[in-house]
Formats: C-alpha cells, structure tokens, sequence
C-alpha cells in the first residue's frame, strides 16, 4: 500500500523497466483540508516497487510549468500513461491552465525522460486537440457559468493512453472524450488518434459508440491477457445514467472484451468489477510470474470517507465471456 500523510494520493498509472514498477500518481496537499480542491493543484508523484505492495515514495517528479510563462499545462497535472520509444521514456499527460475554463479545458501534453523521475516538457502546444466534428467542446457545447452542469459541458479530453502499433506501423493514442451529439451521461466515447512517430498525432472518430450509459470513460486501459483483449475504464456512478444504475448498479471499474486492441468494443455490454465497487482509475499491471493484479485507489470521497491511497495489487483474470474478474 502506498498512503503519504501529507498528500492525497489518487489516479496513477505504471510503467514497468524490466526491474523496478514505477508508479505515478497524481498528488496534493492534504493542507488544502478540501479534497474537492486537490484538482487544481494536482502534480505527479513517483514511486518504485519490486513487487506492486512495498512503494519506495521519491516525490514530484512532474508538475505545472512554474516559469511564469502562459502555457496549456500551468495550473495542474492530471493523469496519463508512459512509453518507451526505444531510446527514451515519454510521459504523455493532461493538463488545465489558468487561462483555461477552469478544470472545464482539458488539453494534452508530452514529456521526456532518460530515467522516469527527471522530466523535460516538450514544446509550447498540446500535442493533440479536441477536434468538434465528433467530440464536445466549449465551442459547439458552451459551459453555463455556474450551476449542477458545469462539468457536462467540459471540454472531457483527458487520461491519454499511448501504445505501440502490434503490427509496428506507428503509435496510437486512445483518450476520455464525449461524443458532441449524445445526451448528458450517456456521451462517453474512446477518442483515437494515430501518429508514426509520437510527434505527430492525427485524430479520428471514436473507436465505440455512445448511448451505453456512461458519460465518461475515464482512464482507459487495453490490454492483452492470456492472449484475449480487454478495455477496462473507469466511471463515477452519478456520471451514469439512472437506466445503466438499475441494470449493474453502481460501481467504478468496468471492463468490456474486444478482438483486438483498438477494439471495437460494444461498450453497451461493459460488466463491472464487483470485488471492489468504490476502485478508481486502476492499472491492470502484469507481475513478473504471468498473472495479472489491478493497484488503485478506492474513491470514498462521495461518502466522506478518506481513500487517498494506493491499495495493495488485487489479483484478477478474464472470465470465460472475457470480462475482468478477481482472481
């Protein structure tokens, strides 16, 4: 278990270097005393373990740009994943600005890495944007100025997920977006682009269909275990709507099977994990024997309760119908 008395620990992600997982996460003061305002001030923590259970803490390892200069990714750091292009690492991460609506702007950028802890940002643009053909934005959704529905007109466009082309043709990056013509809680959709060199990044359709009852699907994961493919997102239940509570009720970690790893998923059939209704943004981390555990955190923060903390690895598998189990 991974829990900081200074910090609230939440989202993370893993990146494995053959001896040591690393693990990053967002962080933030404990001294803000409000949970709710930990968003804005989010950095990434990093931590080591051999084994997924005893977690090594080396402190922020990425942040806002603090230079004073206008950027995208001046006000906060949210979640992402991190690959290995072969001769270095590249963290690709969401970010809000100061200049931003709020939390309500969300854009992605891209850093690098020669040893996982000491980051250098790239250039002074996101790296990929919202494209209003087939996601919701801030221009052909506007954001009321206040009100319950502030985040159902967020430009969602977080939690990027960069993988190697199986076939090696290029990189692909999947990410949490809204389709722009579904209704509210039922418009969560798996934004693609592609890009032959993880420099260049061009975006297409979703890779699913709205209308499952999700209104986001948050730090998506693809992953191949014991040769069957499988998406595992994460979704807070009052982001669902009430037709998708009453059918599976009201969990956190979902999985959906899928012919390969860009899908396509019918996300209408998404099962949920029941072991642990309140786990949150959970990588799916292969150990070192073959199997397979999920390390997140419990999101108790709907019920007052403090679950800022990376749990111990929950052993997991496919079922015979290729959904995500406890093991």
């Amino acid at each position: 278990m991974l829990r900081l008395d200074d910090l609230w620990v939440w989202d993370s992600w893993v990146a494995d270097d053959g001896d040591l997982y690393h693990l990053f996460f967002l962080q933030a003061p404990r001294a803000l005393e409000d949970p709710g305002k930990r968003h804005t001030s989010a950095t990434v923590g990093h931590a080591t373990s051999p084994d997924l259970v005893s977690w090594t803490y080396l402190g922020e390892c990425f942040g806002p740009d603090r230079s004073g200069a206008q950027r995208f990714d001046d006000l906060a750091i949210w979640t992402g994943s991190v690959v290995n292009d072969g001769r270095r690492w590249r963290m690709y991460y969401t970010a809000v600005s100061h200049a931003g609506h709020h939390v309500y702007d969300q854009r992605i950028g891209c850093a690098v890495s020669e040893d996982l802890h000491h980051w250098q940002r790239g250039g002074p643009d996101p790296v990929v944007g919202v494209d209003g053909r087939w996601y919701k934005n801030l221009s052909n959704t506007p954001a009321p100025t206040e009100g319950p529905d502030l985040e159902g007109s967020s430009e969602t466009w977080r939690d990027p997920l960069v993988f190697a082309d199986p076939d090696g043709d290029g990189w692909h990056m999947l990410l949490s977006a809204r389709a722009r013509d579904a209704a509210r809680n039922d418009d969560g959709v798996v934004a693609h682009a592609t890009s032959p060199d993880l420099e260049t990044w061009t975006l297409g359709p979703p890779l699913c269909e709205p209308g499952a009852g999700f209104g986001q699907l948050e730090v998506l994961q693809n992953k191949q275990v014991d040769g069957r493919w499988v998406l595992v997102f994460t979704c807070h239940p009052q982001e669902m709507t009430p037709e998708r509570i009453a059918r599976t009720g009201e969990f956190c970690t979902w999985s959906v099977p899928g012919p390969g790893p860009l899908g396509p998923w019918d996300i209408d059939a998404a099962r949920p994990f029941t072991p642990e209704p309140d786990l949150f943004a959970a990588p799916l981390v292969q150990q070192r024997d073959g199997s397979w555990v999920l390390v997140g955190f419990r999101n108790l923060e709907p019920q007052g309760l403090d679950g800022f903390e990376i749990i111990d690895p929950i052993p997991v598998t496919l079922d015979t119908d290729g959904y995500l189990v406890a093991r």
